[in-house]
């Protein structure tokens, strides 16, 4: 028998930093160890990570909470919630119970939270960049090797990405779903209308970052990989043909295929080669990253299994493996329809679909004063909700699918990023998606999508709200300041 989506729940949930006095955006300083002493406080036994001096991340056994590309830019990744331990509900409970943990150690340095996907008046210059970015390895290859405008998304650009388990052999069916559907989360849950202090003309500025930060990009193919293709997947094989197909340079590969995706040491490949090309080569040269030194690396399964993150569609299937992946079974099963199912599912694959669509968002006094607090209590679960009741409806959110048609659904993305609720068709999707969604939840999960509704119902976005904020305080010195401030989040 087949586990039904969502028997865990995880959520990886970005927030925009402001300052409280001027709204500027700000690079937290000793926010993490201030982070750190209110979760010790609380007996959670919290791991400082640091690069250099400088601490990035403070773990527990709820989950990580660090940052994204910048210093102005939070991320908590949440462990994995499992149902029996209370879904939604419980996932909910440690996000509010974060929300308050990083508001009061933003507190000592003036700072707050912003209910916002884009910093509204965040320079992008290169100076801003070097200061604010975070010192990763990865950032040299994108930036130095690979040529991406990285910096496009220095303005605190957020998202809130719900993580929903599913298995191996409806993982293609559930990614063709969240992603042909995408634009009613996108217009749902817009909420940046603003960028570098000017109003974009769109309600989701944060979506144009992949565009605009492959455009230029040394190889073709990044450009390529942040774009729908014009058919749905077939199987899994037909997704990773498509992420590691002719066209495309594979990432800079790791010495060792099991050190992480974002600090490995790796090799960039002479030639620039796809990684299907590699991985069925006996072997490939290339300059290490560390010292430019040539070296020639064998291909292992490993290099597939690490490869996963190469795309920027809005969502992703991300999984682990409870065995080592042997290159020639690999091999063989790509060259299978299901063959990847059949051969993931043998060596134990665990895995979930990450949504990336639906913009960052939280309750606020404006969303309290407008909707309510039972409305606003829900800003930051819905996103899972809409999820999980379509990969729980997944017959059903596949004939939504064919209804509208995938070339139109994927044509209807960049009307939900310009004018969200208000292009009509993309409301009428919206619609229709939050009923196929309540019918996939369980009577008493179905309140989590009550944000959702009253968007809908009201035809108003995170968007509209901070539009008319901006609008009211034109001319005002300190507008930036005041905005900001109307739009600190309230954990609640």
């Amino acid at each position: 028998m087949t586990p039904r989506a969502g028997q865990t729940l995880g959520l990886e949930m970005e927030m925009a930093v402001a300052r409280r006095d001027s709204g500027a955006s700000h690079l937290v300083g000793g926010y993490f160890e201030s982070l750190a002493a209110i979760k010790a406080a609380r007996g959670e036994a919290p791991q400082v990570a640091r690069i250099g001096e400088r601490a990035v991340s403070v773990s527990v056994a709820a989950g990580e909470s660090g940052l994204d590309n910048g210093f102005n830019l939070l991320e908590t990744a949440f462990a994995p919630v499992s149902e029996t331990q209370g879904g939604l509900a419980e996932l909910a409970r440690r996000a509010s119970r974060e929300l308050r943990d990083a508001c009061d150690a933003l507190a000592g340095e003036d700072a707050l939270l912003l209910n916002a996907s884009e910093h509204p008046d965040c320079t992008l210059d290169p100076r801003w960049y070097a200061a604010a970015h975070v010192p990763r390895p990865i950032y040299r290859e994108l930036v130095g090797h690979r040529e991406w405008l990285h910096r496009v998304g220095i303005d605190a650009k957020a998202q809130n990405s719900p993580c929903t388990s599913v298995a191996v052999g409806q993982a293609a069916r559930a990614l063709n779903v969240v992603l042909a559907l995408a634009p009613a989360s996108i217009a749902l849950f817009a909420n940046s209308p603003l960028e570098n202090g000017r109003v974009t003309g769109l309600k989701e500025n944060r979506l144009t970052v992949w565009d605009r930060m492959f455009r230029h990009s040394r190889y073709a193919g990044d450009h390529y990989l942040q774009r729908l293709p014009e058919r749905p997947f077939v199987d899994l094989g037909d997704y990773f043909r498509w992420m590691f197909a002719p066209g495309t340079a594979s990432r800079c590969l790791p010495l060792a295929a099991d050190e992480g995706y974002k600090s490995a040491t790796g090799v960039y490949l002479s030639g620039a080669p796809s990684l299907a090309a590699f991985l069925a080569s006996d072997g490939w040269r290339g300059r290490r990253s560390d010292t430019g030194e040539w070296v020639t690396v064998a291909p292992q399964g490993g290099h597939f299994e690490y490869s996963q993150f190469a795309h920027f569609l809005d969502a992703r299937w991300r999984y682990r493996l409870a065995a080592p992946l042997p290159l020639e079974a690999l091999r063989e099963a790509w060259r299978q329809p299901g063959g990847i199912e059949d051969l993931y599912e043998r060596l134990g694959a665990s895995g979930y679909i990450e949504g990336r669509a639906p913009g960052a968002g939280f309750a606020d006094a404006q969303l309290l004063d407008e909707a309510g607090a039972q409305v606003a209590a829900t800003r930051v679960m819905a996103p899972s909700a809409v999820q999980l009741g379509l990969m729980r409806n997944l017959s059903q959110a596949e004939d939504l699918l064919r209804s509208w048609g995938w070339l139109r659904l994927r044509a209807m993305r960049a009307d939900a990023i310009r004018d969200a609720l208000h292009d009509a068709a993309v409301l009428d999707l919206a619609t229709e998606v939050l009923a196929v969604a309540e019918a996939g939840l369980a009577p008493h999960e179905r309140h989590w999508l009550a944000y959702a509704n009253y968007a809908v119902e009201a035809r108003s976005t995170g968007a509209d709200r901070l539009l008319r904020l901006w609008r009211e305080h034109a001319g005002a010195s300190d507008r930036l300041a005041r905005v900001c401030r109307a739009r600190a989040v309230l954990p609640l």
